[in-house]
């Protein structure tokens, strides 16, 4: 899509109305070099408005494209953002909101600006520092970037970004770091075929403690495997670490576990689940496998959080992309409605017995070409 000087205007209110669209919208405008206004910005949350995450990604990615801002403070319902150049490549960025909010999404409001920015003849990656919490509630775990949506990336767009956890941050203090690694990607993307899925052949996962006893890891991963076991994956089968973070590895107190299990078609997909005050650690680890579990019934490809977190790169890539999924998720459905807004890639949805096949024709984003 060429650029234009007239900003386009996006209604942040549309269907899922959360956070997700924003990332979108200002992604795709650094990448594409259009200015837009999005209004109403997480009209369907309480409060609505930009949080400190929502904003730290903004100035990031502002940062990365020399975008003028306007309106980009905590609880603002409008945000302008045109950027001034393509995103500038091979330099250290740095994003921290100060609080727990999470690094996860930190990185997926920038990771698409970073590995197709405007320097990819150079060798040396973009490193990019992010701050906050690295297990948030409402938000991709940072042990799900790793095991699930990065290996993701590489298998189906040739894409390499390295993660490496720092020091691990907790709610309410936050205060986490990872350091990414994102080599650029000269463009386009390849298509991506992912249609067979294939039995589970591994379920692996991380069952954590940070500042609590280590026992409690181990109950969430006793009763997460107990889970699996009933529904028929075998006890070989089943790896899950017991892990109690160092007090010089981690700030706050914090529990949880992440699955990710790996299937004879190359798929990965996860399930996770938070422990809170009053819960039981045999809870969380039930529904952490049950959370697996349940992406696994509808024979798909991706689990539900991949769904709308590759949209964008599909849509980027170079020829017809088709991906077999579980039922869409109202996160999948918006993040087509803002990419069809933006950019010319066209996305066929077909329901099926059990979920739906996913279909687009991408635009072959190339930076020198923009």
């Amino acid at each position: 899509m060429a650029s234009t000087s007239d900003p386009l205007q996006i209604d942040g209110s549309v269907l899922e109305g959360g956070g997700q669209l924003l990332r979108i919208a200002v992604a795709l405008s650094a990448l594409l070099s259009r200015p837009i206004v999005i209004h109403n910005i997480r009209a369907n949350r309480k409060p609505p408005g930009l949080k400190s995450q929502h904003a730290a990604g903004i100035r990031l990615v502002a940062e990365i494209c020399a975008a003028h801002l306007d309106g980009c403070e905590v609880g603002s319902s409008t945000v302008t953002f045109a950027p001034q150049h393509l995103p500038e490549l091979h330099r250290p960025y740095l994003a921290d909101p100060g609080t727990a909010g999470s690094i996860a999404l930190l990185l997926q409001v920038s990771l698409p600006c970073l590995v197709l920015g405007a320097s990819s003849a150079s060798p040396e990656p973009t490193v990019l520092a992010l701050k906050g919490g690295t297990n948030a509630a409402q938000a991709p775990q940072v042990d799900y970037t790793t095991h699930v949506f990065l290996p993701f990336l590489h298998a189906q767009f040739r894409l390499a970004p390295t993660l490496q956890v720092v020091k691990r941050g907790y709610y309410p203090k936050g205060g986490g770091e990872v350091r990414v690694e994102v080599p650029a990607h000269p463009g386009p993307l390849p298509a991506a075929t992912l249609l067979a899925r294939g039995d589970v052949t591994t379920v692996y996962g991380r069952a954590y403690v940070a500042g609590l006893p280590k026992k409690l890891a181990e109950s969430m991963r006793t009763a997460a495997s107990a889970v699996l076991l009933k529904s028929g994956i075998a006890q070989k089968q089943i790896k899950i670490d017991v892990v109690r973070d160092k007090p010089e590895e981690s700030i706050g107190a914090g529990s949880g576990i992440v699955l990710w299990a790996e299937t004879e078609g190359g798929c990965v997909l996860g399930g996770s689940a938070l422990g809170k005050k009053g819960l039981e650690p045999t809870q969380v680890g039930r529904e952490a496998a049950s959370e697996l579990l349940s992406n696994l019934e509808h024979g798909g490809c991706v689990d539900e959080y991949m769904q709308d977190q590759m949209v964008i790169f599909l849509a980027l890539a170079q020829g017809t992309s088709k991906v077999q999924t579980g039922p869409l998720s109202l996160h999948t459905k918006t993040a087509i409605w803002v990419v069809e807004q933006m950019t010319s890639a066209k996305f066929t949805v077909e329901d099926t017995e059990t979920g739906a096949s996913i279909q687009c024709e991408g635009i072959g984003y190339v930076p020198s070409a923009r």
